[in-house]
């Protein structure tokens, strides 16, 4: 194999399982919150494991990582200036043209209908992006 050709790896799903039980406290916890409420809200989704460790989520093109980090488990969403927040879960990464994150800290409670929404939003604007 050469060098410029990616290497293959594990089993995403599996590479993800071992982060959340490596991690061994909340962020693992919260990441493994996360993780469901994506597949809940979107069961077609697509896990895949880039950049070192970051797990992050496909349908018909980016949805969102998950980031942890020592004292936050960031969710970046890769369009996520262009969807719409009415219940104002973006907290971070604000400035930029097109992202947008959700930091969740330690004991944090999740509005889970609310980033469904957000989800769902995500995997539609790709669809519609996909078809252009």
């Amino acid at each position: 194999m050469s060098k410029s050709a990616p290497r293959q790896e594990a089993d995403p799903a599996r590479l993800i399982d071992e982060r959340i039980r490596e991690l061994g406290d909340w962020r693992g916890e919260m990441l493994a919150r996360l993780r469901a409420l994506i597949r809940q809200a979107d069961p077609e989704v697509i896990e895949e494991w880039k950049w070192r460790g970051v797990p992050v989520w496909y349908h018909d093109g980016m949805i969102c990582t998950g980031e942890t980090y020592k004292s936050v488990v960031k969710m970046t969403f890769a369009k996520g200036a262009a969807l719409d927040d009415p219940s104002g879960l973006f907290n971070s990464s604000l400035d930029g043209n097109t992202r947008r994150a959700i930091d969740f800290h330690e004991g944090e409670k999740i509005n889970e209908a609310a980033l469904k929404a957000l989800i769902r939003a995500a995997v539609t604007l790709n669809a519609a992006s996909s078809r252009r």
